[in-house]
């Protein structure tokens, strides 16, 4: 095998059984890649001689047949995640010595299931963003090059875009992410790549950095449908630490991968065609739909009235609860602190030089919609409309549809500096397909539907009923078959170092 980095993660599991390859091997060819990669940006630490010494034990417990699921296969970890004595930062300058002295559940299990670890990934600064220009360690650029322009540094998406561009580089072969508003399906979109975000309560949020506590969840990015499912049964799963966590079996997913999906109803909400949409995402929404069909699906329109109050609704929510979450941050307990001539003075110095322009942003709307007279104005009402987001996808449902079918993102990935630089405004409608999701507590799934006239990546979103994981991986099986195969970038990046 000339290039190990190429396999798929399922490829690589298969090879690593039949021993056609060692773990060290396999590991091996990710560091090397991740070293010519590094103008990408996409690792925050890496941790080779971790990773090496984690694949050595893989070899071993392969040659002894004691394997587990994920045995010798290099992942990366989105640094949002605490990793046990490895620097966890969240991208942030007030996080930037904090290294834990505990495992997040979701990485735990990974490592539990034999997976290497490869490093911490960059991310927009506690995960706010939607381009990963936010990161205090330096915005990543994706791998991707857009037609006709191969000078501009194009954004691999946010938050989760150090784990999309690497998976879409071929520097891991998948790795986690977080999904807040769209922090998975998005960067998966703007990269080729394939993302879930898991119902919510799926994965455990004990051991990652909270952004907003009711939103987020973990999933997985990887290149294929396959990996994703393959990688998010290790992921997924009760955990006691969480009271959010749901205490329910988690399914063989990768067994729905291939699962006839004749018969199944696709729900095509009329509200998400929104005025100005581009044509070019129209008319991949409306391939998306003929390709289920000739599946064997059934298309219905629906209804999803209150879809135009939710991305409003969301940047009232979202920032109300990382008000509140970052306020821990004052430089007394951990982290960066800043030396002041009284406490205020040292909360004041700490926070102002510890956050970044956007977390600063979202901490003031959140103070101000929860502060005393805008309380119930703002974030009252705001709730009141998540649950009528929240309606709309159940009455859909109850009405027999399995799944909703919509574009993932309005357009393709822009450059660098081309939105949000002076209207964060702008920036924030990149949410505006995949927040919904998030404010009801649903499964979604952003697949790979072709390139646009660019030549950068368009993406399809799939949205499923609460715990039915299964039915998104065969819908989006069968999306993946009948799309145009995208072809990965070459490795540009090596002769840019």
């Amino acid at each position: 095998m000339s290039d190990l980095t190429k396999l798929s993660l399922a490829d690589a599991r298969d090879a690593l059984t039949s021993k056609k390859i060692s773990a060290v091997e396999l590991t091996r060819a990710h560091v090397d890649a991740m070293e010519q990669a590094r103008v990408l940006n996409c690792f925050i630490t890496e941790t080779p001689d971790l990773a090496l010494k984690q694949a050595e034990a893989s070899d071993a417990k392969l040659a002894r047949g004691d394997a587990g699921p994920l045995e010798g296969l290099p992942l990366g970890i989105k640094d949002l995640y605490c990793s046990k004595g490895v620097r966890t930062t969240a991208a942030s300058r007030i996080l930037g010595n904090f290294t834990p002295t505990y495992e997040s559940t979701v990485s735990g299990n990974l490592i539990r299931d034999g997976a290497v670890t490869l490093g911490k990934l960059n991310l927009d600064e506690f995960a706010m963003g939607s381009s990963n220009e936010t990161s205090a360690f330096g915005p990543v650029i994706s791998p991707w090059k857009r037609k006709g322009d191969p000078d501009a540094k194009i954004v691999p998406g946010g938050s989760s875009g150090g784990s999309s561009a690497a998976v879409s580089a071929h520097l891991c072969l998948g790795a986690t992410a977080t999904d807040t508003g769209g922090s998975i399906r998005q960067p998966a979109a703007f990269t080729g790549t394939v993302g879930i975000k898991p119902t919510y309560g799926r994965c455990s949020r004990w051991g990652i950095v909270a952004f907003a506590s009711s939103l987020d969840q973990a999933g997985p990015i990887t290149r294929t449908v396959r990996d994703a499912a393959i990688m998010l049964r290790s992921m997924a799963g009760h955990d006691p630490k969480d009271t959010t966590s749901v205490d329910a079996p988690v399914p063989d997913y990768e067994a729905a991968v291939g699962a006839s999906v004749r018969g199944r109803r696709i729900g095509v909400p009329k509200e998400y065609r929104l005025d100005g949409m581009s044509a070019e995402i129209a008319a991949l929404w409306d391939q998306g739909v003929a390709w289920l069909k000739e599946a064997g699906a059934e298309i219905v329109e629906i209804s999803l009235p209150h879809t135009k109050y939710a991305l409003p609704t969301y940047y009232i929510i979202a920032p109300a609860e990382a008000s509140s979450n970052l306020a821990r941050y004052d430089g007394v307990r951990y982290g960066v602190r800043e030396p002041g001539k009284d406490i205020n003075d040292v909360y004041e110095k700490t926070r102002a030089k510890g956050f970044g322009a956007e977390v600063r942003r979202r901490i003031m709307i959140g103070t101000y919609v929860l502060s005393a007279g805008y309380y119930d104005a703002y974030y009252v009402r705001a709730q009141k409309v998540r649950s009528l987001i929240k309606r709309d996808f159940d009455a859909a449902f109850a009405a027999g549809v399995d799944a909703v079918l919509t574009p993932a993102t309005p357009s393709t990935a822009f450059a660098q500096g081309e939105q949000g630089s002076t209207d964060p405004v702008e920036m924030y409608l990149n949410d505006v397909f995949t927040v919904t999701v998030n404010m009801a507590g649903l499964p979604g799934i952003s697949v790979p539907g072709g390139v646009g006239a660019n030549g950068l990546p368009l993406g399809l979103q799939l949205i499923g009923r609460p715990f039915d994981e299964e039915t998104l991986f065969a819908l989006g099986h069968a999306l993946e078959q009948a799309a145009p195969k995208v072809d990965f970038p070459q490795p540009w990046w090596r002769e840019a170092r």
